[in-house]
């Protein structure tokens, strides 16, 4: 089976928890115990009902103020697939931590109260999770049951999100009215709405197409580990491990060493269950080369014909995690990129964007905490870089402040040089 990683977003009290909750619950994902203090915290509150969404707000603080803070991710599997939830918060205070939850995101789900229609945080982390080229994205329009499960309602949110979806550019967008609380349209077809003739949510993450999006054409390795074994009988093995980043690699391929230039063909790729015949992203494997390379961490594997970017000017996009400073023109960072770390000075703001108008203020000083904006970096060692809609992997970075160790920022490679 493979492995669907999605992320809630929406506005604040829009049933993102509760949504999880009732997912975990109708497939049966839940251990009684969750669900015994599940319904003890409940009853302690004095609600009427289970509050499914206490299954993800873990932090006291969430559970004290009904909000969620942080990203929770929680995992759970049907016979068809498994899945890794990101809960992120809706509050804009903690638009990083959205943005965290949204990078590695196959599809976003973005909920909508029925009773309050596309609001402002709507529209955010809708172009937030487009910024972050996420491949589906699919309208939940929540608490269809406090509008009396009206077609009409549903249809206005429809076409006003359909319109501002527009500006953006979302490759595969679908529509689903559900009640989280109630459980209409989650895991099964609610009886409610017999209007609405698509699938429930479940059945649509269980069947949307994934594959196609991970980048099967370029080949992209970066290097995390090199293997020698101490062990006398494994004295000959030389492996290099790390992750595939993009393509498919079989024994045989002819691939070619970054930044050497030196050419060699895999003899193997194995696993911690033994040789495979191809690897694929996002599977984690040990090549083996047919030749005496060089190779270390931060190395780059790829085709001979078909390379990324050997790069030290990077045009990005960078979210800004910290307000203990700002990011403004000439601020030193270490940059951090697939498993290649540099440091990075900061050359020119070219603006901020106002998330919420799209407006780009051309004079803006610097980035604070949760503003985004373009920037230009230089690098003090080559990284080797795809553009960010051509490959997530191999165009996206974070920045970290070398004095505390902190991460400060993440970027999105717009154009390398």
């Amino acid at each position: 089976m493979d492995i669907l990683r999605f992320a809630t977003a929406g506005s604040v009290d829009d049933g993102k928890s509760t949504l999880i909750g009732r997912l975990l619950y109708d497939s049966k994902a839940i251990f009684e115990d969750q669900l015994e203090a599940v319904e003890r915290t409940s009853r302690d509150r004095g609600t009427e009902y289970t509050d499914l969404s206490l299954l993800t707000d873990g932090l006291r603080a969430e559970r004290e103020q009904g909000i969620t803070i942080d990203v929770a991710y929680r995992y759970f599997a049907t016979p068809r697939r498994k899945f890794i939830i990101a809960d992120t918060p809706g509050h804009i205070q903690y638009t990083r931590n959205m943005v965290t939850g949204a990078s590695t995101a196959d599809l976003a789900i973005i909920l909508i109260d029925a009773r309050k229609g596309v609001l402002e945080q709507s529209r955010r982390h809708a172009f937030l999770t487009t910024l972050l080229r996420v491949p589906h994205l699919v309208l939940a329009v929540n608490k269809m049951d406090l509008v009396d499960y009206s077609e009409e309602r549903f249809e206005e949110i429809r076409e006003e999100f359909t319109q501002f979806a527009s500006k953006l550019n979302v490759a595969d967008l679908t529509f689903i009215p559900i009640s989280a609380l109630h459980g209409d349209n989650v895991v099964s077809r609610s009886e409610s709405m017999p209007w609405y003739h698509g699938s429930s949510l479940l059945h649509h993450l269980e069947n949307v197409h994934i594959a196609s999006d991970r980048n099967l054409v370029d080949v992209r390795f970066p290097v995390q580990y090199v293997i020698r074994p101490h062990k006398t009988e494994y004295h000959d093995y030389r492996g290099y491990a790390g992750q595939v980043a993009g393509g498919v690699l079989k024994p045989g391929d002819e691939v070619i060493h970054l930044p050497s230039g030196l050419t060699s063909r895999i003899a193997s790729i194995d696993t911690f269950d033994g040789p495979v015949e191809e690897a694929f992203p996002p599977m984690s494997v040990t090549l083996r080369l047919e030749d005496e390379i060089d190779i270390s961490r931060g190395d780059m594997i790829c085709r001979p014909n078909n390379q990324p970017s050997v790069a030290q000017e990077l045009e990005a996009m960078v979210c800004w995690m910290t307000d203990a400073t700002k990011l403004a023109p000439r601020s030193k960072l270490v940059i951090k990129h697939t498993t290649r770390t540099a440091r990075a000075m900061v050359r020119d703001l070219h603006y901020r964007l106002d998330v919420n108008t799209l407006h780009r203020d051309e004079a803006a000083p610097s980035l604070g905490l949760n503003e985004i904006g373009r920037v230009s970096l230089r690098v003090t060692q080559p990284l080797f870089v795809d553009d960010y809609a051509r490959n997530r992997a191999t165009g996206g970075f974070i920045l970290v402040d070398e004095s505390t160790n902190t991460t400060v920022g993440a970027g999105m490679v717009i154009e390398a040089r």
